[in-house]
């Protein structure tokens, strides 16, 4: 089917003549202090077709399998550690967060109007989204955006939906920084459980009496009648206030002016998080049949969990440079975070009863299908680094936990980069470091839900990382690898139980990048090889390829890039998706992988319009039928999408 992206991009100039202004640009914040990291604001037609299927997130991805639903990433390294609030981990790449907020000052106003619509009745897919951004004056920018993206899927009963807003704003003083968002959204997800034989996938014949054909929306699945609703807001303030002393400078023979040297800055932060999460199944054979345990309700299934959050973090610092003898900028700082939990597992209707299904309810280990909790947290911290030195930079953060379920917590992160010279050229070279003692979350110890309820006491999980990265500018190459140590390593089950393993499990990862180039003609490569010393508890495919061969051409003002680019993972023991808990399990079932994932497309730019023509899974039958990244979750059949992108920023 065809999937038709439009996109509008609308700047609005002042009207009169315009004074020669500065470039545009975008930067992020940092945690714990709000440091600026610059940012990129994105116009790129290469590679903009690729980002239209579930694999854009990882070249080794476990996915139920629509765009936009629930997925885990396979590469060690890439993937984030458990949430506070877990529900929201399958999810969260869809979902706006503190590290994807970006605040633009583009001198004059911006909207960006994105559309993306296409394919039919049963299978179609729309995407609505809005970027706005505005400057009042040079110091103080506002900033929107919106995000609808819809899709009803290519199996059954897999169809999702997402509507996230948010507003932003910046001011940049002289002595006063001040950066503020807040977003919201709602997401909703229709759980198939999978499909019921991978024979409509792998033999469909044999399954449908000789037939070798089968629709896709056509195979049945496990679940019929299960979803999984997600709602959030966040609110995130970040002050910062420069005490020092002014400089005055001569611009010519009389002009005097003054400037502020800022010595040290005092830092404020503070973010508030909501979340809430609702599971509902709503046929009774399924509730009772599906899941091994049901606890309080035969007939339908209706758990919610609520979680808030208000931290606040007062730092104070040296800046950096401020004089001769301060080479590196000091903080230190101290955070404290109120944390409240709520789950409760739905009660049936007394009049729906009957004996024989009351019957077939599992004894519950609690006596409440409910539960309420508070948690007070304080931390100490400490972070010292160099982000304008000409030849070495460096950032270390540490953390102490004082007060309530993070005492004895310890957080350490550093990274230190350098620029080497050789033939000319720079070569760029960094080195990192990490280690973590850090309690479990809380959803991982106590759960009470209509089909799982755990208790656990579970002890910290500490791990050390280290590694390192080369990037040689002129041959295109990158080279990184590191290791990690993870004592008490949280996981679920083959029974989509919480559990921890008692022992150390050693992870080692490695990534070749290089890109090879020669006139139009261009090769992107990136091999990633990852070991695990126990596959049980934490399995990994061994060797993971991405591989992005294409051309770059020009007619006449038309800009052309037209390629094929290939995911591709060894087999590993594969993990699966439990409704229930909205989380990936460990099984022991036959492994899965070894299938490379194709796209041919053509990417497009003319002036400010960019558009594309994309074949997905195009090797679909042609390098054999086993196209699962996780035991029945198929990937997407092959599709043809076509799409059309208008940028008119600034």
């Amino acid at each position: 089917m065809a999937v038709l992206v439009a996109a509008i991009g609308i700047a609005i100039p002042a009207y009169g003549k315009m004074p020669q202004l500065a470039p545009s640009y975008a930067w992020k914040l940092l945690p714990p202090l709000g440091l600026r990291e610059d940012a990129t604001i994105d116009t790129l037609y290469i590679d903009y077709s690729l980002r239209f299927v579930p694999q854009t997130v990882s070249p080794a991805y476990a996915t139920t399998g629509n765009y936009g639903g629930e997925g885990y990433n396979l590469l060690y390294f890439q993937r984030k550690p458990i949430s506070d609030f877990m529900f929201v981990d399958p999810v969260a790449h869809w979902l706006p967060s503190e590290d994807k907020i970006r605040y633009y000052n583009t001198r004059i106003p911006m909207t960006l109007l994105g559309y993306t619509f296409g394919g039919g009745k049963e299978n179609g897919q729309d995407d609505l989204s809005l970027i706005f951004s505005g400057n009042a004056n040079k110091r103080t920018q506002v900033g929107a955006m919106l995000h609808y993206p819809y899709s009803k899927g290519m199996y059954s009963n897999q169809a999702t939906k997402n509507f996230s807003w948010g507003l932003s704003a910046s001011y940049m003083g002289e002595r006063v920084e001040a950066q503020t968002y807040i977003y919201s959204y709602t997401f909703s997800a229709l759980d198939n459980g999978g499909i019921t034989d991978d024979r409509y996938i792998t033999d469909p014949a044999e399954v449908q009496g000789g037939q070798t054909s089968v629709e896709a929306k056509q195979i049945p699945t496990n679940l019929n009648a299960t979803q999984n609703d997600l709602k959030g807001t966040e609110f995130y303030a970040n002050a910062r206030y420069k005490l020092g002393y002014y400089e005055e400078e001569k611009v010519n023979d009389t002009t005097v002016v003054k400037h502020l040297v800022p010595v040290t800055s005092i830092i404020w932060t503070m973010k508030y998080r909501q979340a809430s999460r609702t599971f509902k199944s709503m046929n009774t054979t399924e509730n009772l049949d599906f899941w091994e345990n049901t606890y309080f309700n035969p007939i339908n299934s209706e758990d919610t969990q609520d979680f808030w959050s208000l931290r606040n973090t007062l730092g104070i610092s040296l800046l950096e440079g401020f004089n001769k003898y301060a080479k590196a900028g000091l903080s230190v700082f101290a955070t404290h975070e109120i944390r409240d939990y709520k789950m409760a597992a739905g009660m049936p209707d007394p009049a729906k009863l009957t004996e024989e299904l009351t019957g077939r309810l599992t004894p519950s280990p609690v006596a409440s299908p409910s539960m309420h909790d508070k948690e007070n947290l304080l931390w100490v911290g400490a972070q010292l680094t160099k982000q304008k030195g000409r030849i070495i930079n460096y950032d270390v953060t540490g953390e102490l936990g004082l007060v309530g379920e993070a005492a004895g917590e310890i957080k350490v992160d550093g990274r230190i980069t350098t620029r080497i010279p050789l033939f000319g050229d720079t070569v760029n070279v960094a080195a990192f470091g990490k280690f973590t003692n850090l309690s479990a979350p809380y959803y991982m110890r106590h759960l009470v839900s209509n089909h799982f309820i755990w208790d656990n006491d579970f002890s910290k999980t500490r791990t050390y990382r280290a590694g390192g990265e080369i990037a040689i500018p002129w041959t295109r190459t990158r080279l990184s690898a590191g290791v990690e140590n993870v004592e008490n390593a949280l996981y679920f089950d083959a029974n989509s139980m919480a559990r921890q393993h008692g022992g150390n499990v050693q992870v080692f990862s490695a990534t070749l990048s290089q890109d090879l180039r020669a006139g139009c003609f261009n090769w992107e490569n990136r091999i990633t090889y990852q070991k695990s010393s126990n596959e049980s508890i934490i399995p990994l495919p061994q060797l993971t390829v991405y591989s992005n061969m294409y051309v770059l051409f020009r007619i006449a003002t038309l800009r052309i890039q037209c390629g094929v680019d290939c995911n591709y993972f060894t087999r590993y023991r594969p993990i699966t998706y439990q409704p229930a808990t909205m989380q990936f399990i460990n099984t022991d079932g036959k492994w899965i992988g070894n299938y490379p994932f194709v796209n041919l497309y053509i990417n497009c730019r003319l002036s400010k319009t960019r558009f594309f023509l994309m074949m997905s899974h195009i090797n679909q039958g042609m390098t054999g039928t086993n196209y699962f990244s996780m035991p029945h979750y198929p990937m997407n059949p092959r599709r043809f999408q076509l799409g059309l992108s208008i940028d008119f920023a600034n």
